[in-house]
């Protein structure tokens, strides 16, 4: 009886461990979500498939999603490559130094704003540089054309400010405070009479992209910014109207018609290096320092205070994090004019340009360039020559190089795409 008992008991065990399981494999006892199967239970994954899946999935340092990176290359009007479009000629060159970190774009219906173009040049540092200027130069005109298209008000960057420090204050958000008081100074007042409206809104928006930019390129996962960076020197035209935002080295030089029908050079930008009075004294009231080696004595640098650290080149840059509190800062320098019938042609480029050529001879060469589609690599073959010639002893920087022509009916500019 005893015997017969048990055996019934154990059928019983066994019928339910059985209609357990079914409804388990079934899925209708438990969802996924409101509880996790055991470990080692038929329908928990193996350990070592887990661990397998996680190391596989985990992107190394400099990865890149080339699904996302493609369509963003694929967006018609938008130019990275050696080549020229309507209104561009494009290129760049890697220097004696090793990797090109050199990165440029043109970016036609900037914003599907058809009479709107968005123009860049980026110079990179630091072991990680390459990437850092093209992470910029990918992302940073997508987060310029979102903030213009919100239009946000000057009051809304000053609050996020004020949110986000909480009563505490470092040198980027200071000068970010400050921007507005400063740039006036750099800004065409009849644009501000004529049309004050797109000055104030694109200004706006370039102070918080590259707020945001650097911003971004802190938390980045897959690119290590804290001793890398770059330099960005970026230009939207819509129509007559020109805005400019420069950070670091890199420059702008606009060619236009004289009385006697002569190119003259007019400078945009101000090279932000760190012996300008007003960068040096805002570098030092951050406790950073200012000298320049005696084997340099030509180049001041930014250095970290009682520390042989590297020291930068520049005063404003987007990354170099180990310097952000003492001094660095990546808030641009915003100028904007209004452009005439005299005015022919941008030049954007790196110091590998600047380094060793003058803007009027910048200018000069582009006007006499076989072509306007060839113009900006003859001018880096150019500055590659004059390398050679002024500096025996040191290695030829890269160079990069965007000529935005403002006429776009330049019959002798062909029609190419990235190459």
């Amino acid at each position: 009886m005893i015997e017969g008992y048990w055996g019934c008991g154990c059928l019983a065990v066994l019928e339910c461990i059985l209609s357990i399981i079914r409804a388990l494999q079934m899925g209708s006892c438990f969802s996924a979500e409101s509880r996790s199967p055991l470990s080692g239970s038929p329908l928990s994954p193996h350990p070592a498939f887990d661990y397998r899946k996680k190391r596989n999935s985990r992107k190394k340092p400099g990865s890149v999603d080339f699904r996302k990176e493609e369509q963003l290359h694929r967006i018609p009007g938008r130019l990275f490559l050696n080549g020229s479009s309507g209104v561009a000629s494009l290129y760049t060159q890697q220097g004696k130094k090793g990797t090109n970190q050199d990165a440029m774009i043109v970016w036609e219906n900037f914003g599907s704003r058809t009479d709107t173009v968005f123009c860049g040049v980026f110079d990179g540092h630091g072991p990680y540089g390459h990437m850092v200027a093209k992470k910029v130069r990918d992302h940073l005109p997508l987060k310029l054309s979102a903030h213009w298209e919100v239009n946000i008000s000057s009051e809304d960057v000053l609050r996020e400010i004020s949110l986000n420090t909480a009563g505490s204050v470092n040198s980027e958000e200071t000068a970010l405070i400050s921007a507005d008081k400063d740039s006036r100074a750099s800004v065409d007042l009849d644009v501000t009479e004529k049309n004050p409206d797109i000055f104030k809104t694109l200004k706006e928006s370039f102070l918080k992209a590259f707020k945001v930019m650097d911003r971004e390129l802190r938390l980045h996962t897959n690119i290590d910014c804290f001793c890398s960076g770059t330099t960005a020197v970026t230009l939207v035209k819509q129509g007559p109207y020109l805005v400019v935002g420069n950070v670091g080295d890199s420059r702008a030089v606009l060619a236009t018609r004289d009385k006697d029908n002569s190119l003259k050079a007019v400078q945009l930008t101000v090279d932000l290096k760190p012996n300008l009075p007003a960068e040096a004294e805002r570098i030092r009231n951050c406790k950073g320092c200012v000298f320049a080696l005696h084997d340099e004595p030509t180049v001041a640098r930014v250095w970290l205070p009682n520390n042989d650290a590297p020291g930068l080149a520049m005063a404003r840059a987007f990354g170099d994090f180990f310097l952000k509190d003492f001094g660095l800062i990546s808030v641009p320098e915003i100028s904007c004019r209004c452009l005439s019938e005299e005015d022919e042609f941008i030049v954007l480029a790196t110091d590998g340009i600047w380094d060793v050529l003058s803007n009027k001879e910048v200018i000069d060469i582009i006007e006499y360039a076989p072509a306007c589609s060839s113009a900006a690599r003859t001018l880096v073959q150019t500055a590659v020559r004059a390398w050679r010639y002024k500096y025996l002893t040191t290695k030829v920087d890269d160079c990069a190089v965007v000529c935005l022509f403002l006429d776009s009916n330049l019959s002798n500019l062909s029609y190419a795409s990235n190459t």
